[in-house]
């Protein structure tokens, strides 16, 4: 056999086996559970106990006391401890967002489905923050527009849920249909602009709010919302929160 007949002949065995197909038929694991049963490294264990002692003793440092236990589910349109929240987003934030633009926040909406844990009775701690909010969610602030806050309200309407909201009243006739909308005991004007600070999760679309995306301006603060209720905490020493008249239904 000659070079010209030895490479047509490797040629033919080089095309011959790309044609061969490969068929996965199965499968096959092994489920391992992880339990204290399994035996642990002291050596691994020894280099992380001082950080893990470090870490727990930060989480655990007590920062405040709730006179009561608080849950998203403890009122139909508003609740303790949404509208402590919400406040507590106006409260820490306005001033940075007056320090850089000399305007002040209008109102705050945040979600429900944000509130991740309860409140419970007793001490407040920087753990109980890190429960109540455990997403890395920051503040922002957003222009919008009279006909995206109309949006916005008929959002509220529509979802009949406690989204937590601060210096915004909404109320519902008893049939559960809009009736009015305030700030600061003055109807909304639709026709103005208004300063209205979330969260970025929100901003981005979350829980339908598309609201958010035409807007005038977004001014990012640089300011988790988990650290807007640390300092909250800290600076009220007694959580007290309640339900209030922000978002009511009337009875007749």
């Amino acid at each position: 056999m000659n070079y010209k007949h030895l490479c047509f002949f490797f040629c033919l065995i080089l095309l011959s086996s790309c044609k061969q197909e490969v068929h996965l038929n199965k499968i096959e694991g092994q489920q391992i559970n992880i339990s204290d049963s399994l035996e642990i490294d002291q050596t691994i264990e020894d280099f992380v106990k001082p950080y893990r002692e470090h870490v727990n003793k930060n989480l655990d440092s007590v920062l405040a006391y709730a006179v009561d236990t608080y849950t998203k589910s403890d009122g139909d349109y508003n609740t303790a401890i949404g509208n402590m929240m919400a406040d507590a987003v106006y409260e820490q934030s306005n001033p940075i967002f007056k320090n850089r633009t000399g305007e002040d926040i209008d109102f705050v909406l945040l979600n429900h489905g944000g509130i991740r844990a309860i409140i419970s009775k007793g001490n407040v701690t920087t753990r109980t923050a890190y429960e109540v909010m455990p997403f890395d969610n920051s503040t922002v602030v957003v222009k919008l527009k009279g006909a995206q806050v109309k949006e916005l309200i008929d959002y509220l309407v529509k979802a009949k849920r406690a989204h937590p909201i601060s210096k915004l009243n909404i109320v519902l006739d008893s049939d559960g249909n809009f009736k009015s909308a305030g700030l600061n005991g003055q109807a909304l004007d639709f026709d103005k602009t208004y300063n209205v600070a979330t969260n970025d999760y929100l901003y981005n679309g979350g829980d339908r709010m598309d609201f958010f995306k035409t807007n005038d301006s977004l001014y990012i603060l640089d300011y988790k919302v988990r650290n807007v209720l640390i300092d909250y905490f800290k600076k009220i020493d007694t959580l007290n929160p309640v339900i209030d008249n922000r978002f009511i239904q009337l009875k007749n």
